[in-house]
């Protein structure tokens, strides 16, 4: 199986002047505003950076559940966050880590199971695999 998905951006201006729209194919995000300053000045507006973030919570977490299937759990409840660290690095910049932050009931989940679960879906979600970044993982497992 092989799929495939879109996504497009229009760029106007300069770098710090300029301005883009990001737009997706399945439209949930279609003309939506990004710059330099969101991006690198903490001026309110989407970045590249939050995308990936996002992009990495979600795939972790559906690679999980699928994980915790096949072990015979399932989650009431799984609530992940990314936080993707952009930093310049010699003459640009360069996307150095990600690190995702799990709270998750599953009722009769034993924690060393757990934790050898999320260390699976950590890595084997197809979005670890395209980051060429440091990854980290904090999963708690409430009751």
């Amino acid at each position: 199986m092989k799929i495939k998905r879109r996504g497009s951006v229009v760029w106007t201006g300069g770098l710090k002047d300029g301005k883009g729209e990001l737009k997706t194919e399945s439209g949930a995000l279609d003309g939506y505003p990004y710059g330099f300053a969101a991006r690198f000045e903490g001026q309110r507006g989407i970045n590249p950076e939050e995308l990936i973030a996002a992009a990495h919570a979600g795939c972790f977490t559906m690679a999980l559940s699928k994980i915790l299937g096949e072990a015979g759990l399932t989650a009431d409840k799984m609530e992940t966050s990314a936080e993707v660290t952009l930093e310049q690095v010699d003459q640009g910049f360069a996307i150095t880590a990600s690190h995702l932050t799990l709270t998750a009931t599953i009722p009769g989940a034993d924690p060393a199971v757990f934790e050898e679960l999320t260390a699976m879906a950590k890595a084997g979600c197809p979005v670890s695999k395209v980051l060429n970044c440091n990854i980290s993982l904090d999963a708690t497992l409430v009751d």
